[in-house]
Parts: structure tokens; C-alpha cells; sequence
């Protein structure tokens, strides 16, 4: 089992503020983590967006690469 990140909400909420300074809607995000090898659909980003989905390492990584945030990006409040 991958190492995962447990369900923050303002990694969420980061997530979503970069997403939306992207111009991206949750569909572009989600095909994109999907090209990256991440099965994560539009619902399950909702989920991760409102912090109640754990997050994988790899998953992390797909975030960083596809909105291209640094790691602390994810943790500001």
C-alpha cells in the first residue's frame, strides 16, 4: 500500500485556489491527473477539494506537476 496524506481541508482548499487560478474546472483537472496515472474523477477531486479525501504521495506529486506549485503551496493557510 502507497503512502498517503491524510484529508486536509486546506490542502484542499489550496488545491481548488490554484485549480481555479489555472482557469481549469474540476473535468480538466481530473482527465489531466488521469494522463499522469491517477484514477481520480471528477467526484473524488470534489471530495479531496472539500477535505474529505486522503490524498496519495503520488498523487501529490501528479498536483504539483499538473497546477505546477511548489510542496508548500499545498500546506499555506
Amino acid at each position: 500500500m502507497g503512502q498517503s496524506i491524510k484529508a486536509d481541508k486546506n490542502i484542499g482548499e489550496n488545491i481548488r485556489k490554484w485549480r481555479n487560478a489555472k482557469g481549469m474546472t474540476q473535468e480538466q483537472l481530473s482527465a489531466q491527473l488521469q494522463v499522469c496515472g491517477c484514477d481520480i474523477s471528477r467526484g473524488t477531486l470534489a471530495k479531496i477539494e472539500a477535505g474529505i479525501r486522503h490524498i496519495s504521495v503520488k498523487e501529490l506529486n501528479a498536483f504539483k506537476a499538473i497546477l505546477d506549485i511548489a510542496y508548500d503551496d499545498f500546506f499555506t493557510q
